[in-house]
């Protein structure tokens, strides 16, 4: 069965390997086909694959192999932005106009022209859906009624975008970086379609394809998106259209292996050719065996988030408290030992004004007398989302007994990553712990998400992670971090998000974790495997097989 399995899988068309990846799983595979990436990835967490509505850290990385955008990020300088699509840009004197020409000559996969009007409709497409991602765009001034003369095509080749104030050039193009950016063909998605009925919540009388686009695909990139079932597999096929460098196999799988473990055993085996989540104890036996790591500082960080909704989680004691109820060196000397590193803030490494302070650590005493002071002395029951792998499991189960020592009761609810987000995302939650991957590689992306909230209802559009925890933020807090949007002195930028950082750590309802270290454990017959500073600068199209 195995056997034969894997010869079909070298000759059977995508939707047939498709199938029959689907009969075999979870059983192993026998080597894996000489022209295909096996990779063996814990992605429960996609709900889509529109890039739309994407935004989740594993689809991001999936798009980012199947889509192309106007600019993208260096991978070798994360300091620079360079173009995908466009060919070059210019600014207006007034810093408001943004004109891109794009390169000639290009097709989508469908073997329709790129052009302008195809890039204007995509940033026309995901402010009208208003799904979660699309306030990356929307804080530039656009809404559904104004996006058509701000985003638009000047001719087949130039794309006009126009935003509200002067901003740093770098944080524009940095946010033009992100998913929702990409680009889609017009043609195909608009022939998928639905009519809608228009209400008070979407005014629209079309979906603009959103349905047939959660497991479609309408791109450019390098890669094409053949097929996705939750919690099963991705397959990507190479893009015969690409105008870029082309992919060297022909296909790529990312099978849904949830276990470090099972990961390991079937990079041991043959059965995959990388391992994504390997936990710290299988680093080694990784080595052992003669296969190969690799890792890559990502700028990802791991926290736990007190939603204010709570009235007990809503008092500033008991936020200042459970920040000392969380034994940060055991957690780093096992917990991510290798694959992460304590952080504290919510900047990450890397980023422009990111710091390092670590001013907690575990303090029973003192958060009790921190309880006490909030009126809560003998304790109380909470509950915490848990997607559960690791390490986020174990960091649960370290927090949950550091915690029953002031006198909490911690209650954990594990769930897939697909249903502890839904519930953190409708503000369903007491504690919910997770990660949270930069959008695009610049401070704002991380300060806007964790700092602002525009409008703390549950109607609220902008759904940051400020909102998802329903903390109003103080205006000051709010303000430093849209002024330094419009800063163009670089060091001066810094010095702001340095203070922001050292005040939000203070006052927020956010337990800053650690910042994650990407490990991946690897076939030696593969090569120019890399993983790049972020999960959308993981890409696949250099690799090749001996």
């Amino acid at each position: 069965m195995i056997h034969s399995l894997n010869k079909s899988l070298r000759v059977l068309s995508t939707s047939a390997a498709f199938g029959l990846l689907l009969v075999a799983a979870p059983q192993a595979f026998a080597a894996t086909p000489a022209d295909t990436l096996v990779e063996g990835f814990a992605i429960d967490d996609i709900i889509t694959i529109d890039p739309g509505e994407a935004f989740e850290l594993s689809t991001a990385e999936i798009t980012a192999n199947c889509y192309s955008k106007l600019v993208m990020l260096d991978p070798a300088d994360t300091s620079k932005v360079i173009g995908d699509l466009a060919e070059s840009w210019t600014i207006s004197d007034d810093g408001l106009t943004y004109t891109f020409k794009l390169k000639s000559g290009l097709k989508f996969v469908s073997g329709n022209p790129i052009t302008a009007t195809d890039v204007a409709y995509s940033f026309e497409r995901a402010i009208k859906l208003d799904k979660s991602p699309a306030f990356l765009l929307t804080q530039f001034g656009l809404t559904g009624d104004n996006v058509a003369d701000k985003a638009k095509a000047a001719n087949d080749t130039t794309f006009v975008f126009t935003v509200d104030k002067p901003y740093a050039p770098s944080f524009v193009l940095n946010v033009l970086t992100a998913t929702v950016a990409s680009i889609v063909d017009k043609k195909v998605v608009s022939e998928h379609a639905k009519k809608v009925t228009p209400s008070a919540d979407y005014k629209y009388d079309t979906d603009f394809g959103n349905e047939w686009m959660k497991t479609g695909y309408a791109g450019s990139g390098p890669y094409k998106t053949m097929a996705w079932r939750a919690n099963e597999a991705v397959i990507l096929e190479a893009n015969p259209n690409y105008y870029g460098e082309k992919p060297k196999l022909k296909r790529v799988i990312y099978r849904h292996m949830k276990e470090s473990s099972g990961q390991r055993l079937a990079l041991e085996n043959g059965d995959i050719d990388v391992a994504r989540n390997l936990e710290p104890g299988d680093l080694d036996a990784v080595q052992k065996k003669g296969l190969s790591l690799t890792s890559a500082p990502k700028g990802t960080v791991y926290f736990f988030s007190l939603n204010q909704k709570n009235k007990n989680l809503a008092k500033p004691e008991v936020a200042e408290a459970f920040k000392y109820l969380v034994n940060y060196d055991a957690i780093g000397a096992t917990l991510i030992k290798g694959i992460g590193e304590i952080h504290q803030t919510f900047l990450p490494k890397g980023q422009l004004g990111a710091i390092d302070d670590k001013p907690y650590k575990l303090d029973v005493a003192k958060a009790k007398e921190l309880l006490a002071k909030a009126g809560l002395k003998d304790g109380f029951t909470v509950t915490m989302d848990v997607r559960n792998n690791q390490p986020v499991t174990g960091i649960a189960e370290s927090v949950q007994q550091t915690l029953a020592q002031a006198g909490i009761k911690l209650e954990i609810i594990p769930g897939d990553g697909k249903q502890t987000l839904t519930k953190f995302r409708a503000r369903t939650h007491d504690i919910y712990i997770g990660q949270w991957g930069s959008d695009y590689f610049d401070p704002n992306s991380n300060a806007e998400t964790f700092v602002i909230n525009y409008d703390n209802s549950d109607e609220g559009k902008n759904k940051t992670l400020a909102w998802r925890n329903a903390w109003d933020v103080p205006k000051e807090l709010s303000d430093a971090a849209k002024g330094a949007l419009l800063e163009k002195d670089s060091a001066k930028r810094a010095a702001t998000y340095e203070d922001l950082q050292r005040k939000v750590l203070a006052q927020s309802p956010f337990v800053f974790l650690f910042q994650q270290v990407e490990v991946a454990g690897y076939s030696p017959k593969l090569k120019n495997f890399k993983l790049g500073p972020s999960f959308d600068t993981n890409f696949v199209y250099p690799v090749s097989k001996e």
